[in-house]
């Protein structure tokens, strides 16, 4: 009885303490305070909402414009922003020698950037143009399609690939988003129906697109290039691009403009907040992702909401709270775990070779013949066969 009582004893004896499952929870936190709470974090955090503020100081200008001035040119206002960025980058860009000079980056990838400056003007507009045709909340969820689209071209053209906490991350994202669009349909801001809204809708998808195209572009040239190049083509091209669309369908809004002092500040804060976010943007891309900054900047709208509290009368809800911490958590979540970058895959040898490698095989396996052939006899004589 004895004997048996022993493994008995023991086996009492090696159960965890009763503070060990006590403790548990607090090494979770641990856990997750070494995880979430570092400067990586804090510092994705700051500088994305610092674009948001960007983002927010633009539609709040250009709403300003429109509900009290009765002032829509959306491509006017870009193309004063691609005009200042022409003025400081391209000018940059001028002054450049070498390969990185403005003459021979317009030799060797001036089409490229065609197509990017092409890219970012209509995406301005078609999302500015939407407004128009379709409803505010169809805007703001159909806007968040830029999203998966800009994952996706990551994917295969920046070689990125994602976990599953990220895909978590984004949509707990796009719930927030969805918790906004409630809000704003609670609190009445859904009046209109709109005058088109699959033509609005169309337009809210091709601009959410291109800014996708635009984004990751942005993302490859700042990592692999400059980020002066990048703003000093985009000025070029979209200063040309947006002028030229400015003068076919827009040029009779602008002469309907009564000019005064509030008007011209309003339209010089716009152009401010649009550099700066041109400006800035392509540092936060190459700190983090061009994804995370897609995803820190959906806290914009509540920044307008925020402000239009106090300039145009909005009805606050509680819902804007919920949905701005939603948002945060999933940007922390999503920015908590880097992603990978994948490895090329390694080309495959050839199976022939060419006469050249068959010349160079052939001399090779003659030295070797020689040196393998090369013997010392029991005499001590040489004997040298080539065979």
């Amino acid at each position: 009885m004895e004997a048996a009582a022993a493994p008995a004893a023991a086996a009492l004896g090696a159960e965890a303490p009763p503070g060990a499952a006590a403790a548990a929870p607090s090494r979770l936190l641990a856990l997750l305070r070494a995880k979430l709470c570092t400067w990586y974090i804090l510092k994705t955090i700051i500088l994305g909402q610092m674009l948001s503020l960007f983002i927010c100081g633009t539609a709040v200008t250009s709403q300003y414009l429109a509900e009290q001035y009765q002032v829509n040119t959306p491509m006017f206002q870009s193309f004063i922003n691609y005009s200042l960025l022409l003025l400081v980058y391209t000018t940059m860009l001028a002054f450049r020698t070498g390969n990185d000079s403005l003459l021979q980056i317009l030799k060797q990838r001036w089409w490229k950037y065609v197509f990017l400056g092409l890219a970012d003007v209509e995406a301005n507009y078609m999302i500015v143009k939407a407004y128009q045709y379709t409803t505010l909340t169809s805007v703001q969820l159909l806007d968040c399609f830029g999203i998966p689209v800009l994952m996706a071209l990551s994917w295969f053209i920046l070689r990125a690939r994602y976990k599953l906490i990220h895909f978590i991350a984004v949509a707990i994202c796009l719930l927030g988003v969805g918790t906004m669009v409630g809000a704003d349909i609670l609190a009445g801001r859904q009046d209109s129906e709109g005058s088109d809204v699959v033509i609005g809708d169309v337009l809210v998808l091709l601009g959410a697109s291109l800014y996708a195209i635009s984004n990751v572009s942005e993302e490859y040239i700042v990592k692999n290039l400059s980020r002066v190049e990048f703003l000093g083509m985009v000025g070029l091209f979209g200063t040309i691009i947006s002028g030229l669309q400015l003068a076919i369908v827009e040029h009779k809004d602008i002469m309907k403009i009564q000019w005064n002092w509030k008007i011209a500040l309003l339209f010089t804060v716009f152009a401010l907040c649009m550099f700066g976010l041109y400006s800035f943007m392509p540092v936060v891309i190459k700190v983090t992702s061009a994804t995370s900054v897609n995803l820190g900047i959906l806290t914009a709208d509540l920044y307008s909401l925020f402000f239009g509290l106090f300039l145009f009368f909005y009805k606050f809800s509680g819902l804007y709270i919920l949905s701005f911490v939603v948002i945060m958590v999933g940007f922390i979540l999503y920015c908590s775990t880097p992603t990978r970058t994948a490895e090329p895959t390694a080309l495959p040898q050839p199976v022939g070779a060419g006469l050249d490698n068959a010349a160079l095989k052939i001399e090779e396996n003659d030295s070797e013949t020689l040196a393998g052939t090369v013997q010392f006899t029991r005499e001590e004589t040489v004997v040298v066969s080539t065979n």
